[in-house]
Parts: C-alpha cells; sequence; structure tokens
C-alpha cells in the first residue's frame, strides 16, 4: 500500500452517470489485476475504493459510476486537480490458474476491472472471451475497448435493447478453462451457479478503512470470515459460503 497524489490528466463521461479519470503519479503499488485504490474527498471522512481499471508505470486509469456524494465530486472534477489516494490495496486476480481460455464476466461497475486483467491475459498468448452486462443500452461502456485489445466480446443486457438479451450467464461459451467475473452480489450468485469450471469473483462492498483495520467488509468463506479489502476482493469460487 503506497499513499500518493495523483494529478487528473483528464476526466470523461462514457455515459449519463459513468465516468473515466485518468491520472499521472505513483503506480507501484499495483501488481496485480483487480486490486483496487482509495481516494480521499475534501469534506468526506470516508475514503471512496474504486477498482483499477487499468495501469501503467506513471498513469491510472478508473472508471467509476455516480451513486453518492463521492463519486458525484468525483465526475465534477477537472484536468490539472489532484487527489490523495492509496494504491496497491486488497489482492487481485491469480492469472496462472486461468488455463488457456478464460472467460472474463462483468456486470455494471464491475467492467473496469477486467480490462487490465484482459490485457495481461492476452500477453500471455492466452484467447479471452469477454462478457459484459448491462441493464439497457444506454448503460453499455467499453464494449470498443475490449474489442480492440483483441477480446471476444458479447454485451448483454437484461431489457434485450442490445445484444443478448439476459444475464452474463446466458452469454457463457459452451467450453472455457477459467472464469473470471465482478458485480454486485446478486450476479456473483448466479455465476457461482451457472458455471462449471474453477473461477475467481471479485465482491463489490461498502468499505471503512479499506485495508483490514475494521472488519467492516467481512464474508463467509470455508475457513472462516474474510475481509474483502484485504483478503480480497477477489476469492476463489471454491472457497466462497453464501449467505441463505
Amino acid at each position: 500500500m503506497k499513499q500518493s497524489i495523483f494529478t487528473i490528466l483528464s476526466n470523461t463521461a462514457l455515459t449519463d452517470s459513468v465516468y473515466k479519470m485518468v491520472l499521472s503519479g505513483d503506480t507501484s503499488a499495483i501488481t496485480a489485476p483487480g486490486q483496487f485504490v482509495n481516494i480521499q474527498l475534501d469534506g468526506l471522512f470516508l475514503r471512496r475504493p474504486i477498482s483499477v481499471c487499468d495501469y501503467d508505470e506513471t498513469t491510472l486509469t478508473i472508471i467509476c459510476k455516480v451513486v453518492g456524494k463521492g463519486t458525484e465530486a468525483m465526475s465534477a472534477m477537472a484536468a490539472g486537480e489532484t487527489l490523495d489516494i492509496l494504491t496497491g490495496l486488497g489482492n487481485g486476480y491469480d492469472l496462472s490458474i486461468t488455463g488457456e481460455h478464460p472467460v472474463l464476466l462483468g456486470g455494471g461497475v464491475g467492467v473496469p476491472p477486467m480490462y487490465n486483467l484482459a490485457k495481461k491475459l492476452l500477453e500471455q498468448g492466452k484467447k479471452v472471451t469477454v462478457i459484459l452486462g448491462f441493464n439497457t443500452k444506454s448503460e453499455i461502456f467499453y464494449e470498443e475497448e475490449f474489442k480492440a485489445l483483441g477480446c471476444d466480446v458479447t454485451v448483454t443486457t437484461v431489457d434485450g435493447s442490445y445484444g443478448v438479451k439476459g444475464f452474463v450467464t446466458d452469454a457463457l461459451p459452451e467450453s472455457y478453462t477459467h472464469f473470471c467475473c465482478c458485480g454486485p452480489e446478486p450476479m456473483l450468485k448466479a455465476v457461482y451457479r451457472a458455471t462449471c469450471t474453477s473461477g475467481q469473483m471479485s465482491f463489490e462492498e461498502r468499505m471503512g478503512c479499506g485495508f483490514g483495520a475494521c472488519m467492516g467488509c467481512s464474508c463467509k468463506t470455508l475457513t472462516g470470515n474474510k475481509r474483502i479489502c484485504k483478503d480480497g476482493p477477489v476469492m476463489k469460487k471454491e472457497e466462497i459460503l453464501w449467505e441463505a
């Protein structure tokens, strides 16, 4: 974990409520796709956890949806402004267990961490299938970006206004070696039930501290309670115990 000051390079709207922010700063603490950052915002006591969409040696890309005061404030920020950010939080996806044909499933704001993951897997020469799930056509973002990487991309919408009608589970390919997913809990539960291979799931959760001190974001596993911010957000399918 590292605390650094980042400078906003750009902040653009992808949809009516989703924004892409590119920042310049020290990203050396980010070591794996699926990790997140924690952002301090003026006037708000708790930092806001945001997943990492992409990064390189000097830049960080995050995508957030306006759902409250924190993300609303971020949506209005402009190039040149600065943010105090904790980087390198949580664990990421383990690429070594994904096999030769992994499928990546992202639902809504669970889409962003799939992007860097797809890049890393493609760099290893793997065939990557990506399934992006949204409620309706107006909410879709990053379809073309995944295609530009070289992924096989399918988009699903609940109302059928674009792509496959239904959920990400309705577009699963006939065969694949492993799955990685991120999204709201109902989606994760559906993927858990629908998939026949091993997999990794990234949980979305409200967090207090973001680095394991408060135990405010724990979940049940086969080996006891684990903290989503510290032991996750990525966890293996086989270790998760779902609440009834």
